[in-house]
């Protein structure tokens, strides 16, 4: 029986053609080998797992073949490697030193691989500086981290840096189905591509991922990989948003439970859905396309959907998301919250149509006025071009058909009477509509509604501190138009108190119902708090430190005082 091999050493790259997702790093280091131009030390950086070791290892390699044809010698004793991490000692970086000076018995350098070296003590830097800045001519130093801004600035000064950056997840899941095709494992494209998805653009995860589907199943299918790595389907994601266009509040909730009682956490699940609204929303425009990383299966159910989605309401719905994540390991029920941040996305929707239909009354009202302006103006124009016809009359016929301009002036009176008759109706109305009782019936959901415009209304007035007990607790229905406040505290009732006749004002105007209460009711928590001495909280604090007993003796306290 032969030995296993992980495939994360079993294909690693052992040429510059072999590396993936470097092209422009790899070209700058041929460049510089067939140019004879080299530098004398190197600073490779980037994230986990990308071929930053890989391409140290190769480039060691390839520098000692400038003169030489010899393509079986690997030149490995040329080759040193230290672990930053258990090699970060003064002492360390000295034996390093003292290596240094002897020549390369083959070939033309002596490479040093320092890897993790952000891990060395800053005295460790400090004796490895002047060697770095002036190393003898056969040696080259090639440091390799993850976390660059963790090094010395004086160190980086003396470095030629090359930042690698995170393999994208289409090259990774080629190179997964290369590999695939080498061992003789059958595969979904799919599949390949939510492995790639999983391991954050570093080739050394997407293969041990890779291998641990391969031992618990001889093929690679979608469904094995979302239930083995626990990954949430992607039509979770797209029948939610469904129900998101279709203001169904009631099947997302349930769609939500399904997703909870499978076991996935609600951050996990809400972190899902804001990459899904990003993905929906690059998925829009062609130019920005480009950014969606997802299979062409995948990516055709992704165009698809964006044709449904308003600009605006992924945006909205993304900034409810945002805020959803902020609160979220802050507030005690976490699952209320997200049922609460899916029902406001349910209701944007909603909110648009309601707009759209205030627009609509408002502007038909504009052109009534409009028009009542109009024919005003015109009757305005026709008496006072009547007046300047009789007022041009010579003054004799004036003097003779003085009796014939009476009715000019009655005619003037009842325009007078007219006018006041119409502001006298108008008024009347008026008083009407201000004293009509608005008593119309609404639904749980229609309630849930207003409760989060609501919210959304109070951030606006910067009123954060009510914005949070509203979010963190909802109303509960008594009877049909009344319902009960818990708070938690004496400065939460005292905050809703102040502000109760505008939750009440708002509520009303948005559920069209003026009988609509809120009763608040303190619900107190059973903790109970204990008195401690000053001996006893002294004594406390002597158990984490010892030296509190010579400081009270130097000082002359008394812990029982």
């Amino acid at each position: 029986m032969s030995e296993y091999i992980v495939s994360a050493r079993k294909y690693r790259p052992i040429s510059f053609d072999e590396v993936i997702g470097q092209d422009s790093i790899i070209t700058t280091l041929v460049n510089s080998i067939k140019s004879n131009q080299l530098g004398q030390s190197f600073l490779f950086c980037g994230p986990r797992g990308i071929g930053k070791t890989t391409c140290a290892r190769i480039f060691a390699k390839e520098i000692n073949r400038i003169d030489s044809n010899d393509e079986l010698n690997d030149y490995s004793f040329n080759i040193f490697e230290l672990d930053g991490a258990s090699n970060n000692s003064v002492d360390d970086i000295r034996s390093l030193t003292e290596q240094v000076r002897i020549p390369p018995q083959i070939g033309k350098y002596k490479v040093y691989i320092i890897d993790e070296v952000h891990m060395l003590s800053q005295s460790a830097f400090n004796a490895f500086l002047k060697t770095l800045e002036e190393p003898p001519k056969h040696a080259k130093f090639i440091l390799a981290t993850t976390e660059k801004h963790k090094i010395l600035p004086t160190i980086l000064s003396r470095c030629q840096i090359f930042d690698f950056k995170r393999v994208s997840v289409g090259d990774i899941a080629d190179h997964l189905a290369s590999v695939a095709e080498k061992e003789g494992v059958k595969y979904e494209k799919e599949a390949l591509y939510l492995i790639a998805n999983k391991s954050d653009g570093a080739v050394r995860d997407s293969l041990s991922l890779f291998d641990r589907l391969v031992s618990s199943s001889s093929d690679i299918t979608y469904k094995g990989v979302i239930t083995d790595l626990n990954i949430l389907d992607y039509e979770y994601y797209f029948k939610i948003v469904d129900l998101f266009l279709n203001n169904d509040i009631h099947n997302l909730l349930i769609v939500f439970n399904e997703i909870s009682e499978n076991g996935y956490d609600g951050h996990y699940f809400l972190i899902g859905l804001a990459q899904h609204l990003r993905d929906l929303l690059v998925s829009k425009d062609e130019v920005s396309i480009n950014l969606l990383e997802k299979s062409p299966e995948i990516r055709e159910l992704y165009l698809t959907q964006s044709k449904s989605c308003d600009l605006d309401f992924l945006i909205s719905a993304l900034d409810i998301c945002n805020e959803c994540d902020k609160q979220y390991k802050t507030t005690l029920n976490q699952r209320l919250l997200i049922e609460f941040s899916l029902m406001q996305i349910a209701s944007l929707g909603l909110i648009e149509k309601k707009k759209d239909k205030i627009f609509l009354v408002s502007s038909l009202n504009k052109d009534n006025h409009n028009e009542q302006q109009v024919e005003s103006k015109n009757l305005k124009d026709n008496v006072e071009e009547t007046i300047q016809t009789d007022i041009s009359l010579s003054k004799e016929n004036y003097l003779q058909n003085k009796q014939n301009v009476k009715p000019l002036v009655s005619r003037k009176s009842n325009l007078i009477s007219i006018s006041d008759s119409v502001n006298e109706i108008n008024a009347k109305d008026k008083i009407t509509e201000s004293t009509k009782i608005n008593k119309k019936s609404f639904t749980i959901s229609e309630m849930s509604t207003a409760w989060s415009n609501l919210i959304k209304h109070v951030k606006l007035k910067n009123k954060y501190n009510l914005s949070i007990i509203l979010i963190s607790n909802l109303p509960q229905n008594l009877k049909e138009n009344t319902f009960e406040l818990h708070l938690n505290n004496s400065t939460q009732m005292e905050i809703v108190s102040e502000e109760m006749n505008f939750i009440l004002k708002f509520l009303r105007k948005a559920l069209v119902n003026d009988f609509i209460e809120i009763k608040t009711k303190l619900v107190k928590s059973e903790k109970k708090s204990t008195l401690y001495t000053n001996k006893e909280k002294f004594d406390d604090l002597l158990n984490n430190n010892k030296s509190l007993v010579k400081l009270s003796h130097k000082l002359g306290l008394d812990p029982e005082y």
